[in-house]
C-alpha cells in the first residue's frame, strides 16, 4: 500500500527545506530555552519543530548512507583515506594533539591566574595526552607500521609509562573533586551536548581499539589506548558536570562525594590497568627479541 501523498510530502520534504530546518529548529529551541526557559509556553513550538526536524532527518538516513557510499567510491581522497589506516591514525593524532596543547596552555594560565593546583592538575593531564600523541605522531611520520616491530614495542612501553604519570594527575583531579568539591559548571544545554559527545567518544574509542588491534601494530594500539583513556576521563568530568548542573537537592553531599569517588576510582583503575598491561606486554615482546633494555 502506497503512502498517502500528503504524508509523503510531510516526511520527505525537499532537500533545501531539510537543510533549512537544522539551523531553524536548533536555533529556535536554543533561544527559547535560554531566553524564555525550558518550561515556558514559547518553548513548545520549538520542541515541536525540533522533533519534526529529527524525524525528517531520520527518514533520510538511508539516502545519506547511499550518498556517502557513492562519494567514497568516486573520490580518490576518500578511497585513500579508507585504504590507508596509517593516514587516518596520523591525522587523528595531530588533530587531537593540537586540542590537548591548547587546553594545557589554558589550564596553566588559569593555574597561575587563580593560584590553584586544580588547574595545574588538569594541565598535567592534558600535557600527558599531548606528549603521548606527539611521541606517536612523530614516529608514524617517519616509519610505516610493521617495519620495526621491536622499536614499536618500545614506543608502546613508553606510552604505558606515561600512563602511570598521567594517572597521578588524574588522582589529584579526583582528590580535588571529592575533598574540595571542585566541579565543572555549564549550562544545561551545554551539559547535554557534553553528554552526547562523551558517550560518542567512548563508543568510538572502544570500537577503534578493537578494530586497530587487528593490524598487529603496537603503535596503532597505543594511539587508540590514548583515545580510550581520554574518553574515560571525559566520563569522570561528565559525572561531576551532571551532578552540578542538574542538582535539585535529591542527593546529599555524602552521596555526591561517594559517586564521584567511585567513578574516579574506576577511571583511575582502568588507566592503571592499561598502563601495567602495556608495560608487561611490551617487556615480554622485547625479551623475545633480545631487546628488553
Amino acid at each position: 500500500m502506497k503512502m498517502p501523498e500528503l504524508l509523503r510530502r510531510i516526511l520527505f520534504p525537499p532537500t533545501w527545506l531539510c537543510r533549512l530546518l537544522l539551523p531553524l529548529g536548533g536555533g529556535l529551541m536554543g533561544a527559547s530555552m535560554l531566553l524564555a526557559g525550558p518550561e515556558s509556553l514559547y518553548a513548545v513550538p520549538s520542541y515541536v519543530l525540533a522533533a519534526y526536524t529529527l524525524t525528517v532527518w531520520c527518514f533520510r538516513i538511508p539516502r545519506i548512507i547511499g550518498f556517502w557510499k557513492a562519494f567514497k567510491q568516486g573520490n580518490k581522497y576518500a578511497l585513500r583515506w579508507q585504504a590507508d589506516p596509517r593516514l587516518r591514525v596520523r591525522i587523528s593524532l595531530w588533530f587531537s594533539l593540537g586540542i590537548n596543547v591548547a587546553y594545557a596552555v589554558l589550564q596553566v594560565g588559569l593555574g597561575f591566574t587563580h593560584r590553584s593546583f586544580w588547574f595545574f592538575s588538569l594541565a598535567g593531564y592534558y600535557i600527558s595526552l599531548a606528549a603521548m600523541r606527539l611521541f606517536l605522531a612523530r614516529y608514524m611520520g617517519k616509519n610505516r607500521p610493521g617495519e620495526n616491530p621491536l622499536l614499536e614495542w618500545k614506543k608502546y612501553r613508553a606510552c604505558g609509562i606515561v600512563f602511570l604519570v598521567m594517572n597521578l594527575a588524574i588522582s589529584l583531579m579526583i582528590f580535588f573533586m571529592v575533598y574540595w568539591g571542585r566541579t565543572f559548571r555549564h549550562h544545561e544545554i551545554t551539559a547535554i551536548t557534553l553528554a552526547a559527545y562523551t558517550f560518542t567518544a567512548m563508543t568510538l574509542a572502544i570500537v577503534n581499539l578493537i578494530r586497530y588491534c587487528k593490524h598487529q601494530s603496537p603503535v596503532f594500539t597505543a594511539s587508540k589506548c590514548v583515545s580510550l583513556a581520554a574518553a574515560c576521563v571525559s566520563m569522570l568530568t561528565l559525572t561531576t558536570t551532571l551532578l552540578t548542573v542538574f542538582d535539585r537537592g535529591e542527593m546529599d553531599l555524602f552521596g555526591k562525594k561517594l559517586l564521584l569517588g567511585l567513578t574516579g576510582g574506576a577511571v583511575s583503575l582502568v588507566i592503571l590497568a592499561m598502563a601495567v598491561f602495556m608495560i608487561v606486554q611490551s617487556v615480554q615482546k622485547l625479551k623475545e627479541g633480545g631487546l628488553a633494555k
